[in-house]
């Protein structure tokens, strides 16, 4: 059975501690890849694998990195992990490497990922670190999913690609409805995140009164 501080280091990161609506990390790439659901999703189990896995890594070599140059070592492992994906999606799932693009590759400047490494992971065991990994990429991940839902429901119409909304319910078709081509903009998904972020700190500040 996990301990309670077991279950707060895997569980704090999807509520109370999330890295996006909490701690405002990773707003860059939530505003980048979040127009459709299928990318957002991707990038979302991307980025919880890499820092489940450098976590681990790192916390595995803690004691042997030189504090002066700790820094570049997290890098590298970083760098190395998001180069390992990057192949795997090219070879699994070329179309939505290519949607993803850049935003891919700067997994690995994402502050997220450094702040882990450098918060947690130098200092706990693997096992713990890979925890604190895993809670914070599922906390970022959900993140994601939830405002690439919105965005590509009410911009396109689409969930994965497939029709939602039917096109009998277009007014193209003689219906009522219309796209929302403002979710398609950037500028929504900062909008839909400052909502998150205000439902968020309302629900859990009514439960902490």
């Amino acid at each position: 059975m996990l301990s309670q501080k077991t279950k707060d280091t895997l569980l704090g990161p999807l509520n109370a501690n999330n890295p996006v609506v909490v701690q405002v990390l990773g707003i860059c790439s939530a505003l980048a890849v979040t127009v459709q659901l299928k990318p957002a999703l991707v990038m979302g189990i991307a980025v919880t694998i890499i820092v489940a896995m450098s976590n681990v890594i790192v916390s595995l070599i803690r004691n042997t990195i030189p504090m002066r140059i700790r820094i570049i070592i997290q890098l590298v492992v970083v760098a190395a992990l998001v180069t390992l994906v990057s192949e795997v999606l090219k070879a699994f799932a070329y179309d939505v490497a290519m949607q993803l693009s850049v935003y891919l590759g700067l997994i690995i400047t994402n502050c997220i990922l450094m702040g882990r490494l450098e918060a947690f992971a130098m200092t706990n065991k693997p096992w713990d670190s890979f925890l604190d990994g895993l809670g914070n990429g599922l906390g970022y991940a959900w993140i994601l999913v939830a405002v690439a839902f919105v965005r590509e429901l009410f911009g396109a119409g689409t969930l994965l690609g497939f029709r939602i909304i039917p096109d009998s319910w277009y007014a193209a078709n003689g219906g009522f409805y219309e796209n929302c081509g403002m979710m398609m903009m950037p500028a929504m998904a900062l909008i839909l995140v400052g909502c998150i972020i205000w439902a968020h700190r309302s629900i859990n500040d009514k439960e902490a009164k």
